[in-house]
């Protein structure tokens, strides 16, 4: 058993691609894709489902890692943003070196904060900077960095 992607659904989805492949080195995984039919209805329970757009390998993990599978359907079921402690898949995070300059990147390519940048020690593991941010959809990213 291995895990294989997250997905994320979006109003935009080549946009949001580029945000992930710019400031967390995500790379496409070929081919693009454009699914529909009745294959898709019955395996999402929806009634002429369709959508477009791609996965994304994930930093950290080589040619075979998990992805980011970011779609977007023909029709979408809008919605607010979830805040952190709502009950559900809740963010994705990423570690990184610097999360101050990691988050001023997320911030000058359309996204925003969504906490302050804290740190703090954990027994026995280090020291952890860490932030919530939101990707230009709203979407909460994690960013973190261990000491």
């Amino acid at each position: 058993m291995r895990y294989a992607h997250t997905n994320i659904v979006s109003r935009d989805w080549k946009t949001l691609v580029d945000f992930y492949i710019k400031i967390f080195q995500c790379k496409i995984v070929p081919p693009i894709r454009n699914q529909s039919g009745s294959w898709l209805d019955k395996g999402t329970g929806l009634q002429d489902a369709s959508l477009e757009g791609a996965h994304l390998l994930l930093p950290g993990y080589g040619e075979n890692g998990p992805t980011l599978e970011i779609y977007q359907y023909e029709h979408i079921a809008e919605q607010e943003s979830i805040p952190p402690n709502k009950r559900g898949f809740g963010h994705i995070a990423f570690e990184v070196e610097s999360v101050a300059t990691v988050l001023e990147n997320v911030v000058k390519n359309g996204g925003k904060t969504s906490g302050e940048i804290t740190k703090r020690k954990v027994q026995g593991v280090g020291e952890i900077t860490f932030v919530y941010a939101r990707d230009p959809e709203g979407n909460l990213i994690e960013l973190q960095s261990w000491q």
